[in-house]
């Protein structure tokens, strides 16, 4: 067992061999040879020797532990709950072995099963926990019910009445039960007897929480309407702490609720269970002036009770009736407030909130009345004035984010924008003073200056002034060597260098985030949309397997959360658990990542290491399945990671993630369609007898052919919602979603081609059918669809043409539309090999049949079908064509290799000497990112070259 913990399998396994002569049915040596045996890859030994000691029913606790440990490697969690399902029945009063079946059933989800094993636990030892896990049981097997009803009629009602016999007998013991008491009554919408729970003795016990009670009280008011008493509770936990935010919101949303349903005190008793209630906009207007005369009081600043006041305004006017509550004017509020806190990081995120309540004339003065409070000093008379220390550093930053949420800097013509971007880049190198102390893993404070910077550059560029975005890469260069954590300037560099189609320089940038866990899901889209496009092929199979690795163990790890919360009674968070599991198995990226995996995995190998057929074996694909659940597709993409503070109308929309989401779903059909087409060309290559139908439909090839053409059919569908789609002609903010792939592929002609290829596949199989003597149709249109297919081929080859960097005026421009271009010639040109070795595979048996009849009847006058002329004619051309462009290729990479970048005039930038040296190494890593794109695809194309030649029937 040492050896198996520090890794050395090897002696681990001979270890235990020796053991074995000595002692040969020593269990637990067995188990922990099978243990050596799966990590170093003898799957098939271990499972042998594993189950030689699983039939014989151990009840030895360390082999059924070292059988477990086993079985979990192997992913196979049903098969511990085989091995304690038969220790139970051997030792049936032990309490260790009933419990490990229980979390055995929780691994794989088998709730009934759990319920019955947690009663068995109870009647064995009757601890409460155990009762619990066994109603909890039957929780789960509602929500996981299909059908609502049963779920309200039957495992809810029964798991009640378990908990009451519980509270009638008085054995509720712990705060777990309660919570599982309220969350039932929660779930069966009895909400009034939840109400009664949490204000009665059990609530008591809810105190793990931080105002768990009250919470729960305000969820339960809500669901019944309860104004008065969400009211009240909501204004007495605002006179304890009047910071928090939430019950400022319900305070606010219960007033304007009571004064619609013009409510009024009854006139002898108490408001309502919970005290006092305000029902008026004048005792609302009051309560929060009382909260701030408070806070003048308090010993330190809080941020509530004034943001309160903007939020009661925006209510106010939101409901038409602002002029009779003197309540002060937004603008002269929010400059009291930017006085009071405007050294706080948080300034700007709160007052972004209100900005709508300023009107736009009064945008520039509102932002000048600020500039004014800043304590700045300039040097000389005309020089920038700056700030001394770094609270005003702060304020002078908040002002700045403020002018851009207001659109101010982008109403500027170019020279204003350029001086700005100067300003900004002056104040930015001078506050990193202030940082002079900050550790590698903090960031600088005036890293904003640098970010608004770049952003106000891109809007630049954006308007088509091309050296711009050059000069964003060096700023965020330069701003990353002095703050090499700051994941703002990473992400985008990120964004920039792939829009330029550089994907080199991403793959560092995007592992330095050192993403973690659900962030593989959320943010891994920047990689995986452009690796592949982009034709670094090494780095996509890379960046497919950390988002694969990911997923794929989000099964295993839920499992032992659940386990987790069982022992500890944390029972409100299984169901969280559960939901977290679906949200990420029916994940947007998950399904891409997987497709484009297994399209890249064929585009690497099949037909050049191995068959295609093997290859589509060992991924277990075929035509007839699709695994992508696309009713329930969720988009767990984090759009907004970058931090933008562009106004409402350039910002992204709730519009524009709807539209990404279509965009990427109709994507993903065509990806997964067209995987599932090639997947289907080798259950047509098996030899098939002619002309006899009956035999054919036996075989079962029949509907495969069928399959095929219903999944062309589908594909046509979906290329034209595609086409719709684009119809519409949108524009992504420049930090908003990235598009897909989708325009390019229609454009250059990839997809025609595509779909053309499986229509070819379709009258191959019909000649294979029926034979070569009558069908001198079928031949002309083979004949017809593979001289237009060479032409598209030869178009698809002239849209890639062109420089990929050129330099033009002094700056360089990048041309990632041709790189993209290219990337989809190689893929369709693979999609052709393969359809074209399912063609020779139908034609050779017909040739070498020809042949011996030639031989049989000893005169030449058997002329050759047409179709062999037109195959062969077709192969020439092929082979032609990438010969062509392999040399297309080879030019390509000499020109990048041979661009002089030294030569590049930057005098007209007013760059640094500093910044200087950041264009030079942007401008390499460009160039080089390009130059290794060229190298992967030109390598992969000679290896179809080689796999075209040996297409010679």
């Amino acid at each position: 067992a040492d050896y198996l913990d520090n890794g050395n399998n090897k002696m681990a396994i001979q270890q235990a061999d020796k053991l074995l002569k000595k002692h040969k049915d020593l269990h637990c040596a067995k188990v922990l040879k099978a243990i050596g045996l799966q990590r170093t890859g003898k799957q098939d030994e271990a499972y042998a020797l594993a189950q030689e000691v699983a039939a014989l029913e151990p009840t030895d606790d360390n082999s059924l532990q070292a059988l477990t440990i086993l079985y979990r490697e192997m992913h196979r969690p049903e098969l511990v709950t085989k091995l304690y399902e038969a220790a139970v029945k051997k030792v049936p009063n032990s309490e260790e072995y009933h419990s490990h079946l229980f979390m055995a059933y929780a691994r794989v989800g088998e709730y009934k099963k759990m319920q019955q094993a947690g009663m068995a636990l109870y009647k064995i030892v009757p601890k409460n926990p155990y009762y619990f896990w066994s109603v909890m049981s039957l929780i789960m097997q509602s929500i996981s019910a299909q059908d609502e009803n049963l779920s309200k009629t039957m495992f809810l009602p029964l798991a009640e009445r378990m908990v009451e016999k519980m509270v009638k007998e008085d054995k509720i013991e712990a705060e777990a039960e309660v919570e599982l008491y309220y969350m039932i009554l929660e779930r069966l919408e009895k909400y009034k007897e939840a109400l009664d729970v949490v204000r009665g003795k059990l609530g008591e016990k809810l105190t793990s929480e931080l105002q768990s009670r009250e919470n729960k009280c305000m969820a339960m008011y809500k669901k019944l309407c309860r104004w008065p008493e969400c009211n009240a509770l909501s204004r007495r936990l605002l006179l304890k702490n009047s910071d928090d935010w939430q019950f400022y919101i319900t305070y606010f949303d219960s007033v304007f609720q009571l004064i619609d349903e013009a409510w009024t005190p009854p006139p002898e008793e108490e408001h309502s269970l919970e005290g006092e209630v305000h029902y008026s906009i004048e005792q609302a207007v009051t309560f929060i002036e009382e909260r701030i005369t408070e806070e003048s009081k308090s010993s330190r600043p809080l941020r509530g009770p004034y943001l309160a006041k903007l939020e009661l305004i925006r209510r106010l006017r939101y409901r038409g009736c602002n002029d009779e509550y003197k309540l002060g004017d937004p603008e002269e509020l929010m400059f009291q407030y930017f006085k009071k806190f405007g050294d706080k990081p948080c300034c700007f995120t709160d007052l972004k909130v209100f900005v709508d309540l300023l009107p736009s004339s009064q945008y520039t003065e509102f932002i000048t009345q600020l500039l004014e409070v800043i304590p700045l000093s300039a040097a000389a008379e005309n020089e920038i004035a700056l700030p001394a220390d770094i609270k005003a550093l702060q304020q002078h930053l908040c002002v700045v984010q403020l002018s851009r949420l207001l659109g101010i800097y982008h109403a500027m013509d170019k020279k204003q924008k350029l001086t700005v971007v100067r300003e900004l880049m002056l104040r930015y190198r001078h506050g990193l003073e202030f940082g002079k102390s900050c550790l590698k893993t903090e960031l600088q404070f005036s890293d904003y200056y640098c970010l608004l910077a770049v952003h106000v550059l891109l809007d630049l560029w954006l308007e088509g002034e091309e050296a711009a975005v050059w000069q964003c890469l060096t700023l965020l260069e330069e701003g990353l060597s002095h703050s090499p954590s700051n994941a703002q300037f990473k992400l985008l560099l990120i964004r920039i260098y792939c829009r330029l189609g550089a994907f080199e320089p991403v793959a560092e940038l995007y592992s330095s985030l050192d993403a973690k866990h659900i962030q593989h899901d959320t943010i891994g889209y920047l990689l995986t949309r452009y690796a592949g496009a982009l034709g670094h092929y090494a780095a996509a199979s890379q960046a497919c397997n950390f988002a694969l690795r990911f997923f794929h163990s989000n099964q295993k790890d839920t499992s032992e959360y659940i386990i987790q919360a069982y022992k500890y009674g944390a029972f409100e968070k299984i169901p969280e658990f559960i939901a977290f599991r679906n949200r990420l198995n029916s994940s947007l990226h998950f399904a891409q990542v997987r497709t484009e995996r297994m399209l890249l995995d064929l585009l690497l190998e099949a037909n050049i290491s191995t068959s295609l057929e093997e290859s589509i074996k060992s991924m277990s694909l075929s035509p007839e399945e699709d695994d992508i659940p696309w009713e329930d597709l969720r988009d767990n993409r984090d759009l907004t990671v970058l931090f933008s503070w562009d106004p409402k109308d350039r910002d992204i929309s709730e519009d524009h993630r709807k539209l990404s989401l279509e965009e990427e779903t109709i994507w993903l059909r065509i990806r997964s369609l067209t995987l599932r087409l090639i997947s289907g060309l080798p259950t047509l290559s098996h030899t098939i007898q002619p002309k006899n139908s009956e035999k054919t439909a036996e075989n079962g090839v029949s509907s495969k052919i069928d399959t095929i053409r219903s999944l062309l059919q589908q594909l046509e569908a979906a290329v034209e919602s595609g086409k719709k789609f684009l119809e519409q002609k949108i524009q992504y903010p420049v930090l908003g979603p990235p598009p897909t792939r989708m325009a390019g592929f229609f454009s250059n002609g990839s997809c025609q081609c595509q779909t053309s290829l499986f229509y070819l596949v379709s009258d191959i199989y019909e000649l294979d059918t029926n034979g070569l003597e009558d069908s001198a149709e079928i031949q002309e249109r083979i004949g017809n669809s593979l001289k237009s297919l060479v032409e598209r081929l030869t178009d698809l080859f002239n849209k890639c043409k062109g420089d990929l960097i050129e330099v033009r005026d002094g700056t360089l421009k990048t041309h990632p539309n041709l790189l993209e271009n290219l990337v989809f010639f190689v893929e369709t040109i693979s999609i052709t090999l393969w359809v074209s070795s399912y063609c020779d595979s139908v034609l050779r048996p017909f040739k070498s049949s020809l042949q011996k009849k030639k031989k049989k009847k000893k005169e030449g006058s058997l002329a050759m079908p047409a179709v062999f002329t037109h195959f062969l004619d077709y192969i020439t051309e092929l082979q032609t064509l990438t010969s062509n462009v392999i040399d297309h290729i080879k030019g390509l990479e000499i020109i990048l290799t041979a661009l002089k970048l030294e030569e590049l005039s930057l005098k007209d930038t007013l760059l640094l000497q500093e910044e200087q040296r950041f264009t030079k190494t942007v401008q390499g890593k460009v160039q080089s990112s390009y130059h290794h794109s060229v190298q992967e695809i030109g390598e992969l194309l000679k290896k179809r070259l080689d796999t075209i030649k040996k297409l010679k029937i």
